[in-house]
């Protein structure tokens, strides 16, 4: 074990393959499970000692949960102050629609405008910690931008793929990073496999979502800041916009590990999980409807919501698990149906959100409507980004 080991105050056991369960080291570069090319999850050894009520006198970013992440000395955390953002109460239009207990946690106050700066800040400061001397992201637009930003402060080398229809918010910003920029007709996953031969001679860490363990390890936090937040209790139902399912995948991740910590109420319910996907790019809603057997042919279309453009997410095995673990669902609306909600949010809370949190207010309504929620019900909504850097997609649409 090396000395950076031993003085650890991170808690990271090992990495445990999201299929088979095979254990891989945490301690050098891993990409995905060599066993079956899924996804590698970091697991640890809790503390008996970690007491919650410490991390009220802590920073209010991510770090405040430092044992329960993977970097293993303080001076490799990349950090421009990412994490604890709010949790807002959403009277006005609680009242309107009839919803009793109505929070929406705003991650568009993150460094970079999105929920993307949690997974950057982490996958960063590890790639960093691992020896990386550059990493390339292909993306619909904020995790490029997260890792560009992050990249800057770690004086490591930044490429970013996106697709070509990008806003131009987005690309501008990578520019201003001092990103390496290519743009690509089509989605995500075709960035993906131009990132791909760009990067044969695997030079550059990819860190595209899931690719890597560790971004999960940055958006898992939000699952701990929920929690907190809410004094140790949790609310009946998450909605979470789902392209590429991070996030999801991580929330629940975080739910799990509290409880092996103690940190939850004896008699806390997990909430329900409801993954949010565009119309027009629907593969996981698709797979759960058991309209195909998974989505590794599925061809989606861009929607206004760039970052539910995924049409082949890698994590749906692990997406489907959280939905079917929590008594879930996943559905899909509309572009339209988000331009509405863009307008609800804005006109009557004052909030001007990405697309993607848009998507999750008109999901809520919907299932309220279906009878699947009910109005007394605590209900919280993500939204995962500023609305700022959609104007291209959105531009002249607040009265149509």
């Amino acid at each position: 074990m090396s000395p950076a080991v031993q003085t650890s105050i991170s808690t990271l056991s090992h990495l445990q393959c999201s299929q088979c369960g095979a254990s891989y080291s945490a301690f050098e570069l891993q990409r995905l499970s060599a066993c079956c090319h899924m996804p590698l999850l970091a697991k640890y050894e809790f503390p008996s000692s970690l007491d919650k009520a410490q991390l009220s006198l802590r920073e209010g970013t991510m770090w405040r949960y430092r044992e329960l992440l993977p970097v293993l000395e303080d001076r490799n955390i990349v950090s421009l102050g990412e994490g604890f953002t709010p949790l807002l109460r959403l009277n006005n239009l609680g009242e309107q629609v009839g919803f009793a207990r109505l929070w929406l946690k705003d991650e568009g106050q993150n460094p970079t405008g999105s929920f993307k700066a949690r997974g950057m800040s982490m996958a960063v400061s590890k790639a960093k910690e691992l020896g990386v001397t550059g990493c390339v992201v292909p993306t619909a637009g904020n995790a490029g931008v997260a890792m560009a930003a992050y990249c800057a402060k770690a004086n490591l080398r930044a490429t970013v793929v996106m697709p070509r229809h990008t806003p131009k918010a987005f690309l501008e910003e990578c520019y201003w990073y001092g990103a390496d920029v290519h743009l690509v007709d089509g989605l995500i996953n075709d960035c993906a496999a131009f990132a791909k031969n760009l990067n044969a001679n695997g030079e550059l860490l990819d860190i595209s979502t899931l690719k890597e363990p560790y971004r999960l390890e940055g958006k898992k936090t939000m699952g701990y800041e929920i929690a907190e937040q809410m004094n140790w209790t949790l609310p009946d139902v998450i909605l979470y916009p789902a392209g590429g399912g991070t996030g999801l995948i991580g929330i629940w991740k975080a739910f799990q590990e509290m409880k092996t910590l103690g940190w939850l109420m004896a008699d806390v319910k997990l909430p329900r999980m409801v993954a949010v996907q565009a119309h027009n790019c629907r593969p996981v809603v698709d797979t759960f409807l058991g309209k195909q057997t998974n989505s590794q042919q599925y061809n989606g279309k861009p929607t206004i919501a760039n970052g539910l453009a995924v049409p082949r997410p890698i994590g749906e095995p692990q997406m489907l698990q959280v939905i079917q673990e929590s008594n879930g669902t996943a559905l899909s609306i509309t572009e339209d149906e988000m331009l509405q909600g863009l307008r609800e949010l804005g006109q009557k809370e004052g909030l001007f959100v990405a697309p993607e949190g848009a998507a999750v207010w008109m999901a809520a309504q919907k299932l309220l409507q279906a009878g699947w929620l009910s109005s007394d019900q605590n209900l919280l909504l993500l939204n995962t980004g500023s609305g700022q850097k959609y104007l291209d997609n959105i531009a002249g649409r607040a009265w149509d």
